[in-house]
């Protein structure tokens, strides 16, 4: 079976057609802005090559908007690897670039040449600048999966430099202007690579959203979902690292447990609505009275942890009464009743095997402190000596 150009072609927008039905199927209209951006991207590609191939004798305001479409498939394209993997150069150029591919193809309407070069060389240049960035070192983001990387930047390279040629031959070679539906060999290499990038950008999105899916999943898996603090798993697993830095380099470590009081009263008399509202309070003002590199997490229903590295005595105290000040302002202004809350701390002693062996002991201190009454802090045994010493008075 013999393919000729306008075959490749025909072929070409199929694939991107089905592309733009089947990416929304696959992926759905997810919460992921990048996935949302590429499955635009292949809306784009397929609107503008049906615009392109399908009139007979398309008009002038159709073949602009087609080249602008195409133009702005890239454009999208970039955008969402720059989802995926943040700080890509090329912003400005991805940008402008549809607008001067409009442009420029509407002003040399009426000379074929100056149309071929000017689309062709405007759009290779912007798949040339998409894989530049595609391949920038990832200094962070979500998916860093080297090979979709590769793949698209190959594919959409290769395309790049085939529409750099068509716009040399057009602007320098006239003898040898390949009008777009002739069996020239660039053109037929041309139609041949379209079609190979439209599957490949099919595979790198998949791949891409694939990581992207798995990363969230992983850190979901930390995140307690309703106050945003880490979980008690994400605490544990945090406190490994945190106990063998105190330890290999003698620094101390301090352990806050933070309980609410009242909250089945809450619940009874507010609604637990109003009582998820308080926890989530509760939650964030802690996380703005934290130090920088504390450690917070919600480890049980009511009850938060802090893990301090590199605190003095004074750290935990201090800690407690800048949370007991944000509730006293915060709380009524938005729950219309105040909120308080008991408390014990703890410091890491030689003989701890892990993190458990500490919170035990900050337990014990929150115990005693909901027996003298609730509303207070207490430390584990031996500290409040320690710390009368520290802090004469």
């Amino acid at each position: 079976m013999r393919f000729d150009v306008p075959t490749l072609f025909s072929l070409m927008l199929i694939q991107s057609l089905s592309l733009a039905v089947l990416l929304p199927l696959l992926l759905g209209w997810c919460d992921s802005l990048a996935a949302r951006r590429a499955q635009l991207s292949a809306f784009a590609q397929a609107a503008g090559w049906a615009l392109l191939l399908l009139p007979p004798d398309g008009t002038r305001p159709t073949s602009i908007l087609a080249l602008g479409l195409l133009s702005v498939s890239v454009s999208l394209l970039w955008m969402a690897a720059d989802q995926w993997l943040p700080g890509r150069t090329g912003r400005w150029i991805q940008r402008a670039m549809p607008v001067l591919v409009m442009v420029g193809y509407g002003a040399g309407w009426d000379n074929y040449a100056l149309r071929l070069a000017w689309s062709n060389g405007c759009i290779g240049l912007q798949m040339l600048a998409l894989c530049v960035s595609l391949m920038q070192p990832v200094k962070r983001g979500p998916v860093g999966n080297l090979r979709w990387r590769l793949l698209l930047s190959a594919s959409m390279g290769l395309l790049a430099l085939l529409n750099l040629a068509r716009a040399y031959l057009a602007g320098f070679d006239t003898a040898h202007l390949p009008s777009f539906d002739a069996d020239h060999p660039l053109n037929m290499g041309f139609a041949v690579m379209a079609n190979i990038c439209v599957l490949a950008a099919a595979i790198a999105i998949l791949v891409a959203w694939r990581g992207e899916s798995e990363a969230e999943l992983r850190r979901l898996s930390q995140v307690d979902a309703a106050t945003g603090l880490s979980n008690r798993r994400a605490f544990q697993q945090r406190s490994v690292d945190m106990i063998s830095m105190a330890r290999r380099y003698n620094e101390p470590l301090m352990l806050l447990v933070m309980d609410l009081d009242g909250c089945k009263a809450i619940n009874a008399t507010h609604g637990e609505a109003k009582g998820d509202q308080a926890i989530a309070l509760f939650a964030r003002c802690l996380d703005e009275q934290k130090r920088l590199g504390d450690v917070v997490a919600r480890i049980d229903g009511q009850r938060f942890a802090v893990l301090m590295a590199r605190s003095d005595l004074v750290g935990p105290p201090a800690l407690d009464r800048r949370q007991r000040d944000a509730l006293l302002e915060q709380a009524p202004r938005e729950l219309g009743f105040t909120l308080g809350y008991s408390a014990g701390w703890a410091k890491l002693r030689g003989g701890d095997r892990n993190i458990d062996d500490l919170l035990r002991r900050a337990e014990a201190a929150l115990y005693a402190a909901k027996g003298q009454g609730k509303g207070r802090l207490c430390a584990e045994p031996g500290l409040e000596a320690e710390l009368s010493v520290a802090v004469p008075a």
